[in-house]
C-alpha cells in the first residue's frame, strides 16, 4: 500500500511538473505578444509605416496560434489539479477557488478580443481596430494575477481558520488572494514574462540578421521586443533581490534549501554550485559571509538552517540550490546583454556592430526560457514536501487511483505532438511570409468578403 502510494506520488508530481513546465513557456507569449502587436500597430499608424503594420499583422497571427496552444495546455492543468490532487481541492478548494473563477473569465475575454482583433484587420477603421486590441494585455495580466494568487497562496496560505478536525472554517477568499507572497511573486513573474517573450521574439530576428537579412523589417522586428526585455531587466534584478528577502521572512526553510544552509548560523557563505550530501553542503565555490551580507547587509546576519525542521519536512536542497543558481546566472547574463544594448544605443542610437552581439541575442531566447523554468523549479520544489505550506503535505493530497504512470505516458506523447505541430505551423508561416505570401491566414470561421478599410498611405505600396 505504501509502495503504491509512493509510486502515485512520484507519477503525479512528474506529470504535473512536465505539463506545468511546458505550459509556463507559452504564458509569456500570451501576456506579451499582444503588447508587442499593439506597439507595432500604433507606431505604424502614427508614422504611416507599412513595415510596422506588416509586423503587427503577422505577430497577431502568431499570437492567435500560441494562445490556442496555451489554452489547451492550460485547460489540461486545470483538470490535473482535480484528478491528481483531490486532497488539495477537497480540503482547501473553498479557500483558493476564487482565483480560478477569475482566470476563467479572463481567459474567455482574452479569446474574444483576440478573435475580434485578428479577424477585423482591414474590416474596421484602423484606429477602431487598434483600440479593439487594447484590452488584450490587461485581461491577460488579470489571468496571470489569478494564477499567481493561487500559487502564492500555496506558499503563504491565509484567509481561513482550522477547526478541531483540521478543516478550514471562517473563510475569507480575498484574504487568501491577497496573501503575503503575492506582493513579490506577481511582479517577479510579470517582469519575467516580458523578458522571456521579448528576448525570444527578438532572437528570431537576430538569427535572420545573422543570415544577412538587415532590412528595416528585421530591424524593427528585433528592436520592439528586445527593447521591452532590456527595459525589464533592471527592475527584475531589484524585484528578485527583494523576493529573496521575502522568502527569508515567509519561508525560511525554503531559503535554507536555496542556500544549502544546514544549521542556523551567522557569517553564512554564498555557495556557487555544490551539493547537499548527508545533510552537509559540499563542493562548489563558497564565498565567505556573502549569503548573510545579501540577506541583512551584514556578515553577522543569522540565517535559519534546515536543522530547524525534521528531515522529512526538508526540501531537496541540491535541486533547489542548483535551480536558483541557474536562474541567477542566466538572469545576470541577460542583464549584461541589456547593458550592452543600452550603452550602444545611448552612444550611437544604433545596435552594437559586433556579430557577437547578434549571436548573444540569438541565444538569449533559449537562455530566458531556461531562467523561467529554473525560477519555477525554485518556487515549486522549494515548497516541498508541502502542497499547502505548513498545512497539507503533497503526499496527503495525491490521488490513490491506479494507472497514473500510463496516463503520464499518454500526456507526454500528446504534448510532444502538440509541440511539434506548433513549431511546424510557425515555421510554415515564417517561410510563407519570407517568400512573399499573403499576410491574411483565413480559417474556417474567418470573415469573408471584400476588405472594407485597407490601410494605404500616399506614396507607399501595400
Amino acid at each position: 500500500m505504501l509502495l503504491a502510494q509512493a509510486s502515485n506520488l512520484l507519477a503525479a508530481r512528474s506529470q504535473m511538473a512536465f505539463t506545468l513546465g511546458f505550459h509556463i513557456l507559452l504564458v509569456p507569449f500570451g501576456l506579451c505578444l499582444p503588447l508587442f502587436v499593439l506597439v507595432a500597430n500604433a507606431y505604424g499608424l502614427r508614422h504611416r509605416d507599412q513595415v510596422a503594420l506588416r509586423l503587427a499583422r503577422r505577430w497577431s497571427h502568431v499570437m492567435g496560434v500560441t494562445f490556442a496552444v496555451g489554452a489547451v495546455t492550460g485547460t489540461v492543468l486545470s483538470f490535473e489539479l482535480g484528478i491528481l490532487w483531490p486532497g488539495l481541492l477537497g480540503r482547501f478548494g473553498d479557500v483558493f477557488g476564487l482565483p480560478f473563477a477569475i482566470e476563467g473569465i479572463a481567459f474567455f475575454l482574452e479569446a474574444i478580443f483576440i478573435a475580434l482583433y485578428i479577424f477585423s484587420w482591414d474590416r474596421l477603421h484602423p484606429r477602431v481596430h487598434l483600440w479593439l486590441g487594447v484590452p488584450i494585455p490587461f485581461v491577460g495580466a488579470l489571468g496571470a494575477f489569478s494564477i499567481i494568487a493561487a500559487n502564492s497562496w500555496m506558499n503563504t496560505p491565509r484567509g481561513f481558520d482550522l477547526d478541531a478536525n483540521g478543516n478550514p472554517i471562517n473563510i475569507d477568499p480575498w484574504a487568501a488572494i491577497l496573501n503575503p507572497a503575492l506582493r513579490h511573486e506577481l511582479p517577479h513573474f510579470l517582469l519575467a514574462a516580458v523578458i522571456c517573450a521579448g528576448f525570444t521574439v527578438a532572437s528570431v530576428y537576430a538569427v535572420g540578421m545573422l543570415k544577412g537579412r538587415r532590412d528595416r523589417y528585421h530591424r524593427l522586428g528585433f528592436l520592439i521586443p528586445f527593447t521591452f526585455a532590456a527595459l525589464a531587466m533592471p527592475p527584475q534584478m531589484l524585484v528578485g533581490d527583494t523576493a529573496a528577502r521575502e522568502v527569508v521572512a515567509l519561508q525560511p526553510v525554503k531559503f535554507a534549501a536555496i542556500e544549502m544552509v544546514a544549521t542556523t548560523a551567522t557569517h553564512v557563505p554564498e555557495r556557487i554550485g555544490g551539493r547537499m550530501e548527508n545533510g552537509v553542503p559540499t563542493g562548489g565555490i563558497p564565498i565567505p559571509d556573502m549569503a548573510s551580507m545579501l540577506v541583512g547587509f551584514h556578515p553577522g546576519t543569522k540565517i535559519v538552517g534546515l536543522d530547524t525542521v525534521p528531515p522529512d519536512a526538508r526540501p531537496p536542497a541540491t535541486i533547489v540550490h542548483w535551480a536558483f543558481d541557474v536562474m541567477v546566472f542566466t538572469g545576470s547574463a541577460l542583464m549584461l546583454l541589456a547593458v550592452w544594448f543600452g550603452f550602444a544605443w545611448w552612444r550611437r542610437r544604433d545596435l552594437p556592430k559586433s556579430r557577437w552581439f547578434l549571436r548573444a541575442c540569438a541565444a538569449a531566447g533559449a537562455v530566458s526560457m531556461l531562467a523561467m523554468e529554473a525560477g519555477w523549479i525554485t518556487t515549486e520544489v522549494g515548497r516541498q514536501p508541502w502542497v499547502v505550506y505548513g498545512h497539507l503535505r503533497t503526499a496527503d493530497a495525491v490521488t490513490h487511483a491506479p494507472g497514473i504512470w500510463g496516463f503520464f505516458a499518454i500526456v507526454v506523447v500528446l504534448y510532444a505532438a502538440v509541440a511539434m505541430c506548433l513549431v511546424l505551423v510557425l515555421r510554415r508561416m515564417a517561410r510563407r511570409w519570407r517568400e512573399g505570401g499573403p499576410d491574411p491566414l483565413p480559417g474556417p470561421y474567418a470573415p469573408r468578403g471584400p476588405l472594407a478599410f485597407p490601410v494605404r498611405f500616399p506614396g507607399q505600396q501595400t
